[in-house]
């Protein structure tokens, strides 16, 4: 009997070697490309983007005086300095609207979003005298595509100049007028998408942000202000924003929702594997020493080989299917390896009933533990603490000295 377990021991510290390599195979896959991986990405859809308010200025011509002395005079010079001076926003109404897309390359996937983003800006003239202002856009991000691009003042579209930096469109406003400014514009991104009330901290008059999602997986990054309102409407969420007179260095934003990762999922999965196969070996051992099942150290090789089956071929198909679809054909495999080996050795009830319910429990139902965001180590703990519980009860009356004696002696025929 010690040699048998010795024998299980060793067979169980290979199998988690070749686990660990296995794991650490799938993280090199993971992200030894994904840097690659992301930039592709980014150059063919968009990158991260951050939306800053527009601002209005016009050009005031100041003369400076300047004094020098030559020959024993005071001379007097004077400059025409131009001087940028903006005009006080009044008002904004922005509203911005996401449908998230995300695109799988290689073991990871990619949120990637497409947004419409309008918005109606109020600014006032307080001088005395018209106006030429230059309103300008900045656009959140270089690497990306601004279609239907559009400036409207007062309701009148406007000619625009773009360069890298943004778009820039020219009207003229009265002494003491407000001029209500228009841009819109689809664009994609990744990731994440942020509004910049200003540089550092500033200020925002009448200010109302209303953002839809197509999506319920809502979450926002650290410093942005968590919505004011929010309502569920059909697929994802109204989120609004709106401040009387909001004065903060805080920006607003939404962090794109990510999907279940195959590349660190089947890794995670893989490194968590020695558990799995504990637990099953553990519950063999107990069935087939109360039953006295005759199991060979070699039988228990097949046995890790069948459940190692399930990671390698989890590892190299979740690049080509979808991670449910492959869970399934993982295991699948897995149990058909099992339960058609065990067949041969044991019998068809035992193959089915004992061992093919074991590996469903602490194979697959122990992998999907893992899709269960902050819940994975609780659900292991049930799983665990129940199992210990049910093999104490039934073994509760079991001497077991006199059975290990017994399957130290003559060896039992097998049930087959």
């Amino acid at each position: 009997m010690l040699r048998q377990i010795l024998a299980l021991v060793f067979i169980f510290v290979c199998t988690t070697v070749a686990w660990v390599i296995l794991g650490a195979t799938i993280f090199a896959r993971t992200y030894g490309s994904n840097e690659q991986l992301q930039g592709h990405v980014a150059s063919t859809w968009g990158t991260a983007q951050q939306q800053s308010p527009p601002t209005a200025t016009y050009t005031f011509t100041d003369v400076v005086n300047s004094t020098t002395v030559e020959n024993g005079k005071v001379v007097v010079h004077s400059e025409n300095v131009q001087r940028q001076v903006p005009l006080p926003m009044q008002a904004s109404r922005i509203h911005v609207n996401f449908h998230l897309t995300p695109r799988q390359k290689g073991l990871l996937w990619y949120s990637t979003y497409a947004v419409d983003f309008a918005a109606d800006y109020t600014f006032q003239n307080n001088t005395t005298r018209p106006q030429a202002v230059d309103f300008r856009l900045k656009f959140p991000a270089q690497k990306a595509i601004y279609d239907g691009l559009q400036m409207k003042v007062n309701e009148q579209p406007v000619a625009l100049a773009t360069d890298d930096q943004g778009t820039v469109g020219q009207a003229t406003v009265g002494p003491g007028d407000t001029a209500s400014l228009h841009v819109a514009y689809r664009s994609q991104g990744l990731d994440c998408w942020r509004y910049q009330l200003g540089d550092g901290i500033a200020q925002a008059r009448d200010f109302m942000l209303t953002m839809q999602t197509n999506f319920r997986d809502i979450d926002f990054a650290d410093d942005t202000l968590s919505p004011t309102s929010k309502q569920l409407v059909p697929g994802g969420w109204q989120l609004t924003w709106q401040y009387s007179n909001l004065v903060s260095g805080f920006q607003i934003g939404m962090t794109m929702p990510q999907k279940p990762q195959p590349g660190p999922l089947a890794g995670e999965i893989s490194y968590a594997a020695p558990v799995s196969l504990f637990f099953f070996f553990f519950l063999m051992f107990i069935i087939t020493t109360l039953r006295n099942i005759d199991l060979h150290p070699m039988n228990y090789f097949f046995l890790a080989t069948a459940f190692f089956a399930f990671h390698l071929l989890l590892a190299y198909s979740v690049d080509h299917i979808s991670i449910h679809a492959a869970m399934v054909l993982s295991s699948a495999v897995s149990v058909g390896l099992v339960v058609s080996y065990l067949r041969l050795v044991v019998g068809l009830r035992f193959a089915a009933l004992e061992a093919g319910t074991a590996q469903l429990i602490y194979l697959v139902l122990f992998s999907y533990a893992f899709f269960w965001k902050g819940f994975t180590g609780l659900a292991i703990t049930i799983v665990a603490i129940i199992t210990l519980f049910v093999v104490m009860q039934v073994t509760g009356r079991i001497r077991w000295s006199e059975r290990f004696a017994a399957r130290g002696g003559a060896p039992v025929p097998s049930a087959a």
